[in-house]
């Protein structure tokens, strides 16, 4: 079985032959402006208007915790907007992330992986803003991509 492979560099510009799907965690309240957003947006302006338009029209699709939204913003590159947070501040109920949303849009993320044959890519999803725990995420990524023949790289952006 393989692992995940950790590079140093910008997950918005994965360099692997064949389909890549950017997964990436969005909050529930149809926030878009700060972290891992702000690069993708830099690249490609269709994964913010998705965004935007599915929470906009949430009273009649399924945006909410764990749903995910695949964007495809290049012939062979997706983006999937992941909502695997509770808003967007840590507050008496402890940090916006929310495991088991990551855990559900991961599953989708698999899903659409194998539909298109695609390698997943993503910086420490949930673990920026969200504020979650990455010995916590690794699992999930784990067992929800990895174990089902999904190669994933995982990026650390900077030095």
């Amino acid at each position: 079985m393989s692992e995940i492979t950790y590079v140093r560099g910008d997950a918005t510009v994965p360099s692997v032959k064949g389909v890549k799907l950017i997964a990436h965690v969005c909050n529930d309240l149809g926030g878009w402006g700060k972290g891992f957003v702000l690069a993708l947006s830099r690249r490609w302006p269709e994964p913010e208007a998705a965004y935007r338009a599915w929470h906009r029209d949430r009273a009649h699709n399924d945006f909410g915790l764990g749903a995910t939204q695949f964007v495809q913003v290049e012939k062979y590159v997706w983006v999937a907007n992941l909502i695997g947070q509770r808003g967007m501040r840590t507050g008496s109920k402890g940090v916006p992330v929310r495991y088991e949303a990551i855990d559900t849009g991961l599953a989708h993320v698999a899903t659409k992986a194998a539909e298109l044959d695609a390698s997943v890519h993503m910086p420490r999803i949930g673990c920026g803003l969200a504020g979650g725990d990455w010995s916590r995420v690794e699992p999930l990524i784990v067992r929800q991509l990895v174990e089902r023949g999904v190669a994933v790289t995982v990026y650390d952006h900077g030095e």
